[in-house]
């Protein structure tokens, strides 16, 4: 009798809600998850320790990187101390026709073209985002349109394209808002106190950057308690 193939999947982890709710999805679709963490100079460790938290509750593998990309406190308020971060409501940013300056630079494609290169060497056949293009701060990365040519570009740039496993590219929360995004993490028990959202890396979140903003409004939309 032929043992079941048990198929893998690397999960951006980054500690949030998003990647949170993303991670027990996939555990949910029956993944064998490996969660990748990927520091970049962020103000504050608040998430990584959730991450670190949530994978040894779960029992799941955790690999956790850190880059130097020194450009970057140049040009966001996530990286250093150069830029302060914006109190200002996401609906005033979007009607200058500006990005945030919470917005770091092609983020997305950096973090995915490492967890494909993970993925690749593990034999996964999918990496999980939790990328969202409803309630959002209008970062270019987290677009519909951003997804379909990089799960291409993966396939090419891969042992996919020689006869390997494909690799997908899932992103579960692409098109919900962040009510229903609440709501599937209450469906699949995620526990909400053990994830981070604010920018800010206090004891408390501020509730006045655009992150809190979105998750507060995101709860009470849906009706259920946040922490």
């Amino acid at each position: 009798m032929t043992a079941k193939k048990i198929k893998k999947a690397i999960i951006l982890h980054s500690g949030g809600l998003d990647s949170t709710t993303c991670l027990y999805w996939a555990l949910n679709q029956g993944y064998e998850c490996v969660c990748l963490n990927i520091a970049y100079g962020q103000r504050h460790k608040k998430e990584r320790d959730c991450c670190r938290k949530i994978c040894k509750d779960l029992n799941v593998k955790l690999i956790e990187i850190s880059l130097n990309l020194p450009w970057l406190k140049d040009v966001t308020s996530l990286v250093g101390n150069k830029i302060s971060i914006p109190n200002e409501p996401i609906s005033k940013i979007k009607s200058i026709g500006r990005l945030p300056s919470t917005y770091v630079p092609a983020r997305n494609l950096i973090f995915a073209s490492i967890a494909a290169s993970l993925a690749d060497s593990i034999g996964a056949s999918a990496i999980v985002l939790g990328a969202n293009s409803v309630d959002y701060s209008g970062y270019p990365d987290c677009r519909p349109r951003f997804y379909i040519p990089l799960e291409r570009a993966i396939f090419e740039g891969t042992r996919s394209a020689v006869g390997g496993p494909r690799i997908a590219v899932l992103t579960p929360l692409l098109k919900l808002s962040k009510a229903q995004i609440a709501k599937l993490g209450a469906k699949l028990g995620v526990p909400f106190a053990s994830t981070w959202s604010c920018y800010r890396g206090g004891q408390k979140p501020c509730g006045k950057c655009d992150a809190c903003r979105l998750r507060k409004a995101g709860f009470e939309k849906a009706g259920i308690k946040d922490i």
